[in-house]
């Protein structure tokens, strides 16, 4: 008798527990949303792959079903890959905005046409933003001219430069609307009176920062008295330590300035290879963009517009945001 009683017992355990499995499922708000999502870079990156831990804690949390399509950083590909995703009819796509307006616009335009929602991260697309936002189109990243002044006027305070100073940016100009961050950075040293040289950042470089080696030793080697190069780029600016050392140049005798937050670069401003970088939250960049195709989706909201890029950190607030780095977080 005692033996049927335990087995009843263990059995409405079962079920109870099988109930409770059920029914934390069903509170997942956005159970049975399809999204595609475009993290940028490579799997592994130091920025993609923070983008690519906020997009994955998002599909967790609220219960989406989530694609993820990694782009090497390469407008061309992402235009492929962004055709590829609208013919398997997702109920949203978020993308990386770095092809351009000119480029995503008719795409966008099918897209919306088939009832997809489309938002963006990172780089914005205005026209499109404008167009779309009633149903969705949000953007969730830095302004990117902005924050190119800042890092400008952030770095050359720090560094201390004068007028006539010999300064170096090494970005991403020849892209229409990601290369805007860089002509921030030209335009603000330009008007404060520096010499400003300027490197184009090549699509193999973009794809792995370490063949920017050479690029990098080979400018320093012939223009000895650079005093600040400003690196347009996340990766590359997790590299610098390997820039440096390669150039036999001690830490601090350039001043670098660039963007985002790994573990490398936490190591590389500790050590003072690295002096500031403007920290755009890519974490963010991957959460909020889910969530909003989740909002979009089951309650009609219409597209946020949330600027992730204004802090500024260097070795005095480094011990703060290290710990999160080391996580992927920050």
């Amino acid at each position: 008798m005692k033996k049927k009683v335990l087995l009843v017992v263990m059995a409405l355990i079962l079920v109870l527990s099988l109930i409770n499995i059920a029914t934390a499922k069903e509170q997942k708000h956005f159970t049975g949303i399809r999204i595609t999502f475009f993290p940028g870079g490579n799997p592994g990156g130091p920025f993609a792959s923070v983008v690519y831990r906020g997009a994955r804690a998002a599909e967790k949390d609220l219960g989406c079903k989530v694609d993820y399509v990694w782009s090497g950083w390469n407008p061309d590909k992402m235009i492929a890959q962004f055709k590829d995703a609208v013919a398997r009819r997702p109920d949203g796509i978020c993308i990386m905005g770095h092809p351009g307006v000119a480029a995503f616009a008719p795409l966008v335009d099918e897209a919306e046409k088939k009832g997809i929602i489309v938002t963006s991260q990172n780089t914005s697309l205005p026209p499109i933003e404008e167009k779309y936002k009633s149903r969705g189109f949000g953007y969730v990243g830095q302004e990117l001219y902005p924050s190119g002044v800042t890092l400008a006027k952030g770095a050359a305070q720090r560094a201390h430069l004068r007028r006539g100073d010999r300064v170096m940016v090494w970005g991403l100009l020849g892209q229409e609307t990601r290369g805007l961050r860089t002509k921030g950075c030209v335009d603000t040293l330009k008007k404060m009176g520096m010499k400003v040289d300027y490197i184009e950042i090549s699509d193999a470089v973009n794809g792995d920062a370490t063949l920017g080696t050479p690029v990098f030793t080979g400018y320093v080697s012939s223009h000895p008295d650079v005093k600040l190069i400003i690196i347009d780029h996340g990766a590359l600016t997790a590299t610098a330590e390997t820039y440096m050392r390669a150039s036999r140049r001690r830490p601090g005798s350039i001043y670098i300035a660039g963007f985002d937050l790994s573990a490398a670069t936490v190591d590389a401003i500790k050590k003072g290879y690295v002096g500031v970088i403007l920290d755009q939250q890519p974490y963010l960049q991957g959460y909020l963009p889910i969530l909003q195709v989740c909002l979009t989706k089951k309650y009609g909201f219409s597209g946020l517009h949330i600027d992730t890029g204004a802090a500024l950190i260097d070795k005095t607030n480094i011990d703060f945001v290290a710990p999160l780095a080391k996580q992927g977080i920050r």
